[in-house]
């Protein structure tokens, strides 16, 4: 099946191809990390999540395993098939309505840093009106050094050297960033559109949405708790 490309984003590669460039097979074998368990440590044990975003479900089948309960959205159906498990729903992020609330919304993967305004504003929508009253959103952000000191690779647990080899500034404060990813056996690149933020240019972001920074959950800011901002609890 012939994918057309969004306008900015590229991927090669063995197998299945997205519209934003990522590879069906390359998420299938990329290892975890430690994700499932920042957001364990964050949110209520058993909780409702809606995980956007999904992919192959690398972080979905963990936190099955921790015992929550995970809807996963994706816009590509070659990825929700390799996820189980979980209700799967196929669809963009900003177009998203479920007309249901979760007690968790998660927005991983650095989603939020989307070049196009738009797109991010229409992300952080779909947050905010899918967060039951008392639960939060959790977010990914880039580190403070994404897009500088290249190229740099590091070897994930799989085996996979990853190799962000450029970032370059393509107008209007978004960058087209390269990575190659390269395994024994395989090779894949990808090529992407995004947007840095500072941490006040996210808190806008939010609070254009309606929401709010409740905390941030790891030392390098890059995990954000954030809640809708009407119900902040006030300080003691």
């Amino acid at each position: 099946m012939t994918v057309e490309m969004r306008e900015g984003y590229e991927g090669t590669g063995p197998g299945a191809i997205t519209p934003d460039g990522c590879a069906v097979e390359l998420y299938s074998r990329l290892a975890v990390g430690s994700e499932p368990d920042i957001v364990e440590a964050a949110v209520p044990a058993g909780a409702r999540i809606l995980e956007l975003g999904c992919g192959v479900g690398r972080m979905t089948h963990p936190l099955l395993e921790r015992g929550f309960t995970v809807t996963a959205v994706d816009e590509s159906e070659e990825m929700l098939e390799r996820v189980r498990g979980a209700r799967t729903i196929c669809s963009t992020i900003e177009g998203l309505d479920l007309s249901e609330r979760f007690d968790v919304v998660l927005l991983a993967s650095f989603l939020v840093h989307a070049g196009d305004v738009a797109v991010r504003q229409g992300m952080l929508r779909t947050c905010a009106s899918h967060v039951a009253d008392g639960g939060c959103v959790l977010i990914q952000r880039e580190g403070a050094d994404y897009h500088v000191d290249l190229p740099r690779e590091r070897v994930d647990p799989s085996g996979c050297t990853v190799r962000i080899v450029s970032a370059e500034p393509v107008g209007d404060g978004v960058n087209s960033v390269h990575v190659e990813y390269d395994f024994p056996d395989a090779a894949w690149t990808q090529t992407f559109l995004a947007r840095p933020l500072t941490r006040q240019q996210f808190e806008d972001a939010l609070a254009e949405a309606g929401l709010e920074v409740a905390e941030y959950l790891t030392e390098d800011g890059t995990w954000v708790r954030a809640i809708p901002a009407a119900r902040q609890a006030p300080e003691a």
